[in-house]
């Protein structure tokens, strides 16, 4: 049975979650891809899952009432710095950071505009039931900065974490795949069922765990990488001497400098493969420069 309002109450001193809704006015709000997860056991399961949070800064998107916050600071989080759009929140973290004192921070902002990447003292640790309207825009965000985590345990709708941790030759296998796991060791945890939110979204979710590399997967410029997986996935179907096209070099010397089949399809590449037509691409474009 999932711990109720009551027991988080005498663990904390703070009033259930419901009720700080109900006194704040904080409604869920479609806009804001806002659903409050109410369930205490996921909220500690996820804080959990983050790992050695007593060091360093966690830091949250997104915290709405401070369901997963509190979570956070009572798995011992030595400091959460949440950011969060919604001035409407404010009031009930206010009342979460005085619980804890020194130990919470509250940036009120747009997450897209922030540098987390700078926030708090190293090590540094994302955690996050992201809003789904910004959830892939935030990731990418975070990715061109990937060795200033140490971790990043984030809750996706299960189609997007499913995408982040395909292998090659399935359906979920593509550019978001490639661009990830080029980066980061991706790690699905567990889902979440609809049923535990409020209010309930249409589709389930899921926990990811991404781990930075200390260096990328295959060595590649990272702009080439995104080029040629994206022309590569433009056109999943058709097989990359169509696909590629688009790119601004001519595509069999660039597939013959990369060692891959014309016929080969974009779904049956792996990340090595993919890192290769990368470097090929930026060597013929320095070529083609040169002549």
């Amino acid at each position: 049975m999932s711990e109720d309002g009551a027991a988080l109450l005498a663990r904390d001193g703070l009033p259930p979650l419901r009720e700080v809704i109900r006194r704040h006015g904080l409604e869920a709000r479609r806009a804001l891809g806002q659903n409050f997860l109410f369930d205490l056991n996921l909220t500690a399961k996820i804080a959990r899952a983050a790992g050695k949070i007593d060091e360093g800064t966690v830091i949250e998107i997104g915290p709405g009432p401070g369901g997963l916050t509190r979570a956070l600071l009572l798995e011992g989080a030595r400091k959460v710095i949440a950011v969060e759009r919604d001035a409407r929140a404010l009031p009930a973290l206010t009342e979460v950071s005085a619980a804890y004192p020194g130990r919470l921070e509250v940036i009120e902002g747009d997450a897209l505009s922030v540098d987390a990447g700078m926030l708090g003292e190293a090590p540094r640790r994302i955690v996050a039931n992201l809003p789904y309207n910004i959830a892939t825009p935030l990731l990418l965000k975070w990715l061109e900065q990937a060795t200033r985590f140490v971790s990043l345990t984030l809750m996706f709708q299960k189609e997007v974490a499913d995408r982040l941790v395909a292998r090659p030759r399935t359906e979920d296998y593509g550019r978001l795949s490639i661009v990830t796991q080029w980066r980061c060791e991706a790690k699905r945890l567990f889902d979440i069922p609809p049923r535990a939110f409020t209010p309930p979204p249409k589709v389930t979710s899921t926990v990811v765990q991404l781990i930075p590399r200390a260096e990328p997967a295959f060595p590649a410029d990272p702009k080439d990488l995104e080029a040629v997986a994206e022309a590569g996935f433009g056109q999943r179907r058709k097989m990359l001497r169509q696909s590629l096209k688009s790119l601004p070099v001519e595509v069999n010397a660039l597939l013959d400098r990369a060692n891959i089949r014309d016929t080969a399809r974009a779904e049956e590449l792996s990340i090595e493969e993919f890192s290769a037509l990368a470097r090929a691409l930026a060597e013929l474009r320095r070529r083609g420069r040169s002549g």
